[in-house]
């Protein structure tokens, strides 16, 4: 017996007829009943019992197996291993051992104290097998694996790079996927492997590098299968990292394989090159063979490489596929550019292609270039002529020409070396055949040799060959004569025959043309018609090659004609199938056209297929007619039909198939008209079986009809599709009688058997509308009579009543059959309806009665308002001080026509205006409060006045202001009107607009705000500007102001520079300065002076700009300044700022022969406060006082803060 742990190799045991295993036939003595079959540990053995249940026996154990034939059976051995037969006690035993034993590094050793075989199994001694009709099948299998932890896999596994760290976690998820055939299916669909392996009758085997496993996993290769340390064994639960989605797993794994580089180019030739790449995934070494995974892996992935010229997405051509991770790339163009990328691929899954890798092939020889063409002939010379070839990146640098003469064993010699393409070989032999051939080169090296050219000088009395014999024909075809010939006879072995084949149409009369020339003696004919018939002569001739058309010399005599005809074509497909009579129910009438191309023969018959099923034909039809009709058909049945014809040319394709239906019968009388339940008052349910013959196309539609007796007219009450209805709108208490018929598409059947049947007693019926009586404006009487009852008595009306038909309200609800109606609207539409109720229940409502009421005074007017805007500036007078707007909202007529309205602005009277919905009232008084009330007036009276709107009319326009100058300068002018601030808190006062005059009648607006000052800017000098003002508030714009003249000052001229001084000699200088041109015709003069101290003198004035001046007192430090001015016309003088000052350069003093005496007093040297050492003092002053009072500030006001 076997134990629950070995379930799991129970269902992974394949059977006999799933396991490829190689045959080796033990046939044992006939005269031997018992057989023991050695199981070998860790190995399990499956048999099929008598009984054909499935008996697994694991190892070590002897299995005792009866035959029941005294026959040893065939034992199917696994491969890598051999059965061995061994006889001990006179029982024999067979054995299935390893070709050799195998370490493996997952499994622990075997101590060398315990047997490689044990002992037979006690329990299996006395349980004799009887062979069974199957043979039984042995498998080897691995025994559990030991269970390692995560920390003894660590410690044991190769140590990997951190930045790798990821790209190894992926390799092992594709492995685990790999070793547990994850991989096998993407999205439920079944995914091949890479390389197949060998296929295994009756079951499905997904191969792994050449290892089939079956779909529960149990492996069967040539060598004990080398398992990946695994935290389980083969027998425990599925990991969940197994049952993942098989769509992430597959997304997983096309993320890895898309991780590969770009391809690396290396020992690039002419011709060739070599690729190469880096796998995704690690290669295991050559001495790394135990590792089962590194296996799996490298021989899983196979890889596509792509080459192109040009780099676009469409030039790439697959030129390699394949395991091997380096490829050399052939048959390449020498010179040219080439794009490479690489496509890694996993059984089904393809990752994304790689970067592009451009590389350029080496330059090399030329190629071989064609053969040389004659161009003339004589007894003595040949002229050639020929074209270069392809220089494969190198310029052609010559060409090589050689010749020898044929039918003697001498080489072939150089003639001719240069770049022309033509050559004229001289000094020949005549009537001699000579072989020429050609060789181009470059700087690389020199080409292949073209083909040979053979030709022949001219003989010196050439005679004409013997007429050939006629051409024989070889094999036909549709559009072509394939034809042969022999040589004339008595011809020379050494002459060189020319033949010419000519060929005429038989029956055109055009006469024979030139078909073929050369020296074959075959040809085949092409482009010629179908089935028709061709005759052909041949010619023989001398010269061997490029005959003038025009030379007949050396020309033999035609041969016999003889005549020959091509093959006739298939013919084309018939026209397409049509009826020729509408289609009947049971027969079709159909016709084809003949087809457009018989193919070069008559159609000698046509063949029509008919199918109502889908992929069987009947033929049906056989004959040389175009027609025929099909009979015995169903009703209602779609057919297919189609027809092919045959001619001496073969059969030709189908036509265009033609579908058709024929027409349906119309349905049979329906079964079963029936009642389906209780009737009530106003129904009666019906229904009804289908009927028994649809006519050959479905009923999609019943009709049922009703009477109320059998000489009335009937009425249809139901027309669908179910075969029940309802039939309602029935008077309580009655008799009907029904009949149901079918519809089809063929048309309605006929009329069912009648069926009887009463309703209920029910409500009260349908009341008459109500009549309504005008009473006030505000009030209407609602009579009504009271309907039949239907059986019960009516107990109580209810009377809806509204504004509108489809919103009414319940009103009343009583035994009374009036009701008055008051507080209604005057010129209302009103709506009314009435309901009878029963013990029963509640009858109709009645039809719905209207009335109107009579119209009425206006209603008060709503929503009067002042116009705060300006929609009617137009219309407004120009004073808004005595107007105001008003505007309202017109109120409800109440049935008759507003004809005006009622202003009351608390006056005696109030102010009748017409039909409008805005009024202006005018000449009121200004900033006055006035009370205003609308009334609406129609021809019924005035209507109630509306509430009261208290309004206010705005104040007088303000006055222009004073306009005057207050500051003018040469390009600005500063206005100033009216007293107030420069600049106002708030702009809600009165505001100015002052305007300048720009032309003779023009004006601008310059400045418009509440500010009382202005500054003109950027104005000519000296010029007249006209200015007016004017005020505007809310009361409105004021008038403008007269014009005021305002006058611009002259500019003065701009500073100068520094004067120049240069010393002449002992205290004599020359001082200049810059020149300044007239302004507007106004002379510049100039004033240069003398500064000691705050001292200024002047000394000198005019319009020169030097001066010579002499220094009188030589003790004192003095400076120089120049200033100019402008003289008017008038006299007057405008002086400018004056320039910067200008300090006298040192002199040295004339040397004096008096002797100093030692006692003189040493004089005083005094420092002057000038100018600019002045306003350096004082600034500096000014920033240390600024700093002090920052400190101050920050320290009292902010900081305490």
């Amino acid at each position: 017996m076997m134990t629950d742990q070995h379930l799991p190799l129970l269902e992974a045991t394949p059977m006999l007829a799933e396991v490829p295993l190689l045959p080796h036939m033990i046939n044992g003595d006939g005269m031997q009943q018992m057989i023991l079959v050695q199981v070998n540990p860790g190995e399990t053995f499956t048999i099929r019992t008598e009984d054909g249940h499935v008996q697994c026996i694991t190892g070590p154990a002897q299995v005792p197996m009866v035959s029941p034939n005294g026959t040893m059976p065939p034992i199917f051995i696994p491969p890598g291993y051999i059965s061995q037969m061994v006889e001990e006690n006179g029982m024999r035993k067979v054995l299935v051992l390893p070709h050799t034993v195998e370490f493996h590094p997952s499994l622990p050793p075997v101590p060398p104290h315990l047997p490689l075989y044990t002992p037979p199994h006690p329990a299996m001694l006395h349980h004799p097998h009887v062979y069974p009709t199957e043979l039984p099948h042995y498998v080897h299998q691995l025994p559990a694996l030991p269970i390692y932890t995560e920390q003894d896999m660590m410690c044991h596994s190769m140590s990997v790079p951190i930045h790798e760290e990821r790209s190894v976690k992926m390799q092992e998820q594709l492995q685990r996927r790999l070793k547990g055939g994850y991989l096998g299916t993407a999205n439920g669909v079944p995914l091949p492997h890479s390389p197949p392996g060998p296929f295994i009758k009756g079951s499905q085997v997904a191969m792994h590098n050449g290892n089939s496993k079956s779909r529960t996993g149990l492996a069967a290769s040539p060598t004990p299968p080398r398992l990946k340390h695994s935290g389980r064994t083969r027998a425990s639960p599925t990991s969940s990292y197994d049952v993942k989605d098989p769509e992430e797993e597959v997304r997983r794994v096309q993320e890895l394989l898309s991780a590969v580089c770009k391809p690396a180019v290396g020992s690039v030739t002419s011709r060739s090159a070599v690729l190469s790449w880096r796998p995704p995934l690690p290669i295991p070494s050559e001495t790394d063979t135990h590792s089962h995974t590194h296996a799996h892996t490298a021989l899983l992935l196979s890889y596509e490489l792509a080459l192109s010229q040009s780099g676009t997405e469409e030039d790439f051509k697959l030129v390699y596929q394949g395991k091997d991770t380096k490829c050399t790339v052939g048959d390449l163009r020498p010179a040219t550019n080439y794009y490479a990328r690489v496509c890694v691929a996993c059984s089904s899954v393809k990752g994304a292609q790689s970067e592009t890798v451009a590389f350029t092939t080496l330059c090399s020889a030329p190629d071989a270039p064609a053969a040389p063409r004659l161009l003339q002939r004589t007894k003595s010379s040949i002229s050639l002529q020929w074209r270069s070839p392809n220089d494969n990146g190198s310029k052609i640098t010559g060409f090589c020409l050689e010749y020898h003469e044929q039918g003697k064993q001498s080489a072939f010699k150089e003639v001719y070396s240069g770049l022309a393409k033509q050559y004229k070989v001289m000094r020949l032999m005549p009537s001699t055949k000579y072989a020429f051939r050609l060789a181009a080169k470059n700087d690389v090296g020199m080409s292949a040799f073209s083909a040979v050219l053979s030709c022949c000088t001219t003989s010196c009395a050439a005679s004409p060959p013997a007429p050939p014999s006629p051409p024989r024909m070889t094999e036909a075809g549709v559009t072509w004569l394939s034809l042969e010939w022999s040589a004339p006879c008595g011809s020379a072995s050494r002459d060189t025959l020319a033949y010419i084949l000519e060929m005429e149409e038989k029956g055109l009369g055009c006469g024979f043309q030139l078909k073929h020339r050369g020296e074959e003696q075959s040809y085949t004919v092409k482009d010629l018609k179908r089935f028709t018939s061709y005759q052909f002569r041949l010619h023989a001739h001398l010269f061997f090659k490029q005959v003038s058309a025009t030379d007949t010399e050396g020309t033999s005599q035609p041969s016999a004609v003889v005549e020959y005809r091509t093959q006739p074509d298939r013919p084309g497909s018939p026209g397409k199938l049509s009826l020729y009579s509408p289609a009947e129910p049971h027969s079709l009438h159909v016709i084809w056209e003949a087809p457009e191309d018989d193919g070069g023969s008559p159609i000698t018959q046509y063949i029509l297929e008919l199918s109502h099923t889908d992929g069987q034909w009947d033929a049906v039809y056989s004959g040389p007619l175009r027609q025929h009709v099909c009979e015995c058909l169903r009703e209602g049945t779609w057919y297919k039909l189609r027809v092919y014809c045959q001619s001496l040319g073969g059969q030709s394709q189908v036509s265009e198939i033609l579908s058709v239906e024929t027409p349906p019968l119309p349905p049979g009388p329906c079964q079963a008209l029936r009642t389906a339940g209780e009737a009530t008052s106003s129904e009666i349910p019906l229904c009804w079986d289908p009927p028994v013959c649809d006519g050959g196309a479905p009923v999609f539609q019943y009709c049922v009809e009703m009477a109320q007796s059998e000489e009335e007219d009937q009425q249809q009450v139901f027309c669908g599709s179910d075969v029940c209805c309802t039939v309602n709108q029935l008077l309580p208490g009655r008799t009907y009688l029904f009949w149901v018929k079918a519809f089809s598409a063929a048309g309605w059947g006929s009329l069912s058997e009648m069926c009887q049947a009463s309703t209920a007693p029910g409500p009260p019926e349908q009341c008459c509308a109500p009549e309504l009586t005008l009473k006030t404006s505000t009030s209407v009487l609602a009579t009504w009579q009271t309907p039949m009852c239907n059986g019960a008595e009516v107990c109580e009306f209810r009377m809806e009543w509204g504004l509108e038909e489809g919103a009414l309200e319940l009103l009343y609800c009583g035994p009374l059959t009036q009701y008055e109606v008051s507080d209604l609207q005057p010129a209302t539409e009103y709506h009314c309806r009435v309901q009878a109720v029963s013990v029963v229940g509640a009858g109709l409502f009645s039809d719905v009665a209207m009335v109107t009421t009579p119209a009425s005074v206006p209603a008060a007017v709503e929503h009067v308002e002042e116009i705060r805007e300006e929609p009617l500036v137009g219309v407004m007078a120009q004073n808004l001080a005595t107007t105001l707007a008003l505007q309202w909202k017109e109120p409800h007529c109440h049935g008759a026509e507003i004809s005006s309205y009622n202003i009351d602005i608390g006056e005696e009277l109030p102010l009748s205006v017409g039909k409008t919905s805005y009024y202006i009232l005018e000449n009121l008084q200004p900033d006055t409060t006035y009370r205003i009330r609308v009334q609406a007036v129609n021809s019924m009276g005035a209507g109630p006045f509306s509430s009261v709107l208290k309004l206010r009319t705005r104040g007088l326009p303000p006055e222009p202001p004073v306009l005057e100058c207050v500051v003018a300068g040469p390009q600005s002018l500063k206005m100033k009107w009216g007293e107030g601030p420069s600049r106002p808190q708030n702009g809600r006062g009165t505001h100015y607009c002052l305007h300048m005059q720009v032309g003779a009648d023009r004006s601008v607006c310059i400045y418009s705000g509440p500010c009382h000052t202005f500054k003109v800017q950027r104005l000519c000098e000296a010029t007249e500007y006209q200015f007016s003002i004017q005020a505007h508030s809310e009361a409105g714009m004021g008038p403008l102001s007269p014009p005021y003249t305002f006058s611009t000052t002259r500019s003065p001229p701009p500073q100068l520079k520094a004067p120049k001084v240069e010393p002449i000699e002992w205290n004599k200088y020359a001082v200049t300065w810059e020149v300044l041109q007239p302004m507007r015709g106004d002379p510049i003069v100039y004033t240069l002076q003398l500064l000691r101290g705050r001292e200024v003198e002047q000394l000198y004035k005019g319009p020169a700009t030097s001066y010579m001046w002499q220094n009188a007192l030589a003790s004192v430090t003095c400076r120089l300044r120049v200033c100019a001015g402008r003289r008017s016309q008038d006299g007057g003088e405008l002086w400018g700022q004056c320039s910067l000052s200008t300090s006298l350069p040192v002199t040295e003093p004339p040397r004096e022969h008096k002797t100093s005496s030692c006692h003189d007093p040493v004089p005083k040297r005094s420092w002057p406060l000038t100018d600019e050492p002045f306003a350096t003092i004082l600034l500096f002053c000014f920033v240390v006082l600024a700093v002090l009072f920052a400190v101050l500030i920050q320290y009292f006001v902010i900081e305490r803060q």
